[in-house]
């Protein structure tokens, strides 16, 4: 949840600096505000449709996630993920002209494609004076810390942890359930004995007690256990990952709600089903 809070922090930031720095104010040859309303509404939206291909790339199974876990299975068609329900191509389709989705497509990794044509045209836009230089670093300094939460983002879902952490952990789990029982029998065997001089009956039956907190134990670590597991791959899409679609269309409301677009053209929030945000 951290880096989604980043990416809220520096795209308001990004956006807000493309606002008001890109004027005539240093221009050789002036622009009418209708072509500087178009070069900043063609920054935003390129910057919306980087933020669908992250989110996109994000939602990819890996063969060491947990996507082919029936249970998940039915959790993901029940909950209906929008990277498991659109095609990227359809969704840069209103955010990009055909050019630049065909390339950015034909690319593997299609965000930092984004966000090379980004920097592009930013630095066209510096070189016809459209944006005064230091107001360009300011701007290449925000896409290049883009660019590093998108590789940290990018190391979380595709380096797992190493497999002795997950193998051991899931072994000695085991085999403290395994054990547990021979443990907490004879004690209890013991307590019922000590009580036994004011309870009769806790020599015979207090010992059964010791099968309940077993299980209860058992259960709490292999919760635990379980818990781990799922928390290392926290882009797939099930109830317990972080909402990356969801943030993701809070942001692009933002943007577009900064262009002072109509509320009709304004996609509405992603709402939660089953009380899970996507």
């Amino acid at each position: 949840m951290y880096y989604s809070y980043i990416f809220i922090v520096l795209f308001i930031t990004l956006v807000s600096m493309i606002k008001d720095m890109i004027t005539n104010e240093y221009a050789d040859t002036k622009v009418s505000e209708e072509e500087l309303k178009a070069f900043k509404k063609s920054i935003i939206y390129r910057h919306i449709a980087w933020l669908t291909a992250l989110r996109h790339a994000m939602r990819q199974p890996r063969q060491w996630e947990i996507t082919h876990n029936s249970r998940t299975n039915d959790w993901k068609e029940m909950l209906k993920v929008p990277e498991y329900e659109h095609k990227l191509e359809d969704e840069l389709t209103p955010l990009l002209t055909d050019e630049e989705k065909t390339y950015t497509l034909s690319k593997t990794n299609k965000a930092a494609t984004l966000l090379a044509l980004q920097s592009k045209e930013i630095r066209g836009l510096k070189e016809r004076g459209l944006i005064w230089e230091f107001s360009f670093l300011e701007i290449e300094n925000k896409l290049n810390e883009l660019m590093t939460h998108q590789g940290k983002s990018e190391r979380i879902k595709n380096f797992p942890y190493p497999r002795q952490f997950a193998t051991l952990g899931y072994d000695c789990v085991n085999l403290f359930i395994l054990l547990l029982p021979f443990g907490v029998i004879p004690e209890f065997s013991k307590i019922g004995l000590e009580l036994s001089a004011d309870y009769p009956w806790t020599e015979q039956y207090f010992v059964w007690l010791g099968i309940p907190f077993s299980a209860l134990v058992s259960w709490i670590f292999n919760t635990m256990q379980r818990i781990g597991s799922v928390g290392e791959n926290p882009f797939e899409g099930a109830p317990n990952d972080v909402p990356i679609s969801t943030i993701s269309r809070g942001i692009e409301i933002d943007l577009r709600e900064m262009l002072d677009e109509s509320p009709d053209e304004i996609p509405t929030p992603l709402e939660p089903i089953y009380d899970v945000q996507l």
